[in-house]
């Protein structure tokens, strides 16, 4: 199999590359720009290209496919030329799914959560020895690759993203897997851009709840409104709600409490063991019991960049989060307040994503840093004019959080006020989808941490 990629550069994209090439296809690839680390991943995989830019002489008849990425324009002369000579071409969902037909797909679908769940099950499969195909939209600890393809596994986990498939396809790509087990965690407007109401993006949900192969299984946040109400909806499918389990603190993460048992685990807050439940409902279903389940996650520290503790002190401990939505802002913050109800918690997060810099969107901000006992929010106004959006006032971003926060627009703005602080029997915790610009939080935290 011959298979071109057009866009190879693009973090799913190179890992779908990698996974392909490890499987024995020939790959080859175009970009107009290529980061780290797609530029070093593919170079030692040997499937770099040679020269940056676009070329349609790279596009022959002896290809099987032309595998599209979002990056590229509607009228790629590679795209074209793909067109004309009548060769497949796929969005990267839509390959994903070719390769995993014969497979037991199981997705995890749902505007948060997604990558902490499915990381969740593949530390559980991992350790129980049970060998499965994969594809996570996020760079875990452990893994050289996100995706893995092979010809002898049953399983095939898919982490199900509600974002379009690729500049000719605007489905979202969680439509095209075909699940035969599902999950949804939870629902919260995002990517206001593609989806301009509410309705419109739980929409979407619904559309994947009936693309759910038949007599397949449902698990759901059954704490989640929307997402109960469209369960309620659904016939001829095996429905498994789930929710926030008994829990206690611990000075190293939690005590679960499940069935009479007490598992310790390393990780905490009502978030985390929520998702922790809808996984092992999903383990369930692979033949995989409650006890062997979590029995194997007492040693999983989390996912990549959620809630990562950075640094750690006796009286001070620095953590970075993904955190960007309004729901999962309120979570985390949360989270971080019950495992540290006698420490005082400094939380900093950045507005990065299009729908964040969204002034109609920032109403929906209200609350959601509340539970910390400080709280700063950053935007870069040079952000906001390079995603040609309206310019935003400090103001109206305070406004829009509750008028309790303290509004950045520099990042030295940032580092000073975190520097001002005295960091004894304190928590900071950094959360954005970027870096606020700059930030190396791992100097931050060792800095911070001399200080005291």
């Amino acid at each position: 199999m011959q298979v071109h990629f057009i866009a190879i550069g693009g973090s799913a994209m190179h890992n779908l590359a990698i996974a392909l090439s490890r499987k024995g296809f020939q790959v080859s690839g175009s970009d107009d720009e290529i980061f780290e680390p797609s530029l070093s991943r593919l170079q030692k995989q040997g499937i770099l290209p040679q020269q940056l830019g676009w070329d349609a002489t790279r596009i022959h008849a002896g290809l099987s496919a032309v595998i599209l990425g979002m990056h590229a324009r509607a009228d790629n002369p590679e795209l074209e030329a793909a067109k004309k000579l009548g060769i497949p071409i796929f969005s990267y969902p839509e390959y994903l799914y070719e390769q995993s037909k014969d497979k037991i797909r199981v997705v995890i679908g749902g505007s948060h959560g997604k990558t902490t769940i499915t990381s969740m099950l593949l530390h559980a499969v991992a350790k129980l020895q049970i060998d499965v195909d994969y594809m996570v939209g996020a760079q875990l600890e452990g893994y050289d690759c996100m995706v893995r393809l092979t010809q002898e596994a049953k399983y095939m986990i898919l982490e199900g993203d509600e974002y379009l498939s690729s500049p000719i396809d605007r489905r979202p790509k969680f439509h095209l897997y075909k699940p035969h087990i599902a999950l949804l965690s939870g629902i919260a407007w995002d990517h206001i851009n593609v989806f301009p109401t509410f309705e419109n993006y739980v929409e979407q949900f619904e559309k994947f709840i009936a693309i759910i192969e038949p007599d397949g299984a449902l698990v759901y946040n059954q704490e989640d409104a929307e997402i109960e109400r469209l369960a309620s909806k659904t016939a001829n499918l095996k429905l498994m709600p789930y929710r926030t389990p008994e829990f206690s603190p611990t000075p190293s993460g939690t005590d679960l409490h499940f069935e009479g048992r007490t598992y310790p685990l390393q990780v905490f807050g009502a978030h985390n063991l929520q998702n922790l439940m809808g996984a092992m409902y999903l383990a369930q279903q692979m033949g995989i019991s409650a006890s062997d389940f979590f029995t194997a996650m007492s040693d999983f520290t989390g996912a990549g960049k959620r809630l990562q503790k950075v640094v750690a002190a006796p009286d001070f401990v620095l953590y970075k989060d993904f955190a960007h939505s309004p729901s999962k802002l309120k979570a985390t913050t949360s989270a971080v307040k019950q495992q540290y109800p006698d420490r005082e918690v400094i939380a900093c997060m950045e507005l990065h994503t299009f729908s964040s810099l969204q002034k109609s969107f920032l109403p929906q901000y209200d609350g959601a840093m509340n539970a910390a006992d400080q709280a700063l929010v950053y935007f870069s106004p040079e952000v906001v004019a390079h995603k040609k959006l309206p310019a935003l006032d400090v103001a109206e971003v305070a406004a829009g959080f509750g008028g309790v926060v303290k509004i950045c627009t520099q990042t030295q703005e940032v580092l000073d006020f975190i520097r001002s602080q005295n960091w004894h029997n304190k928590v900071l915790l950094m959360m954005s989808s970027g870096n606020f610009d700059g930030i190396d939080y791992d100097a931050l935290g060792e800095e911070l941490c001399a200080s005291l």
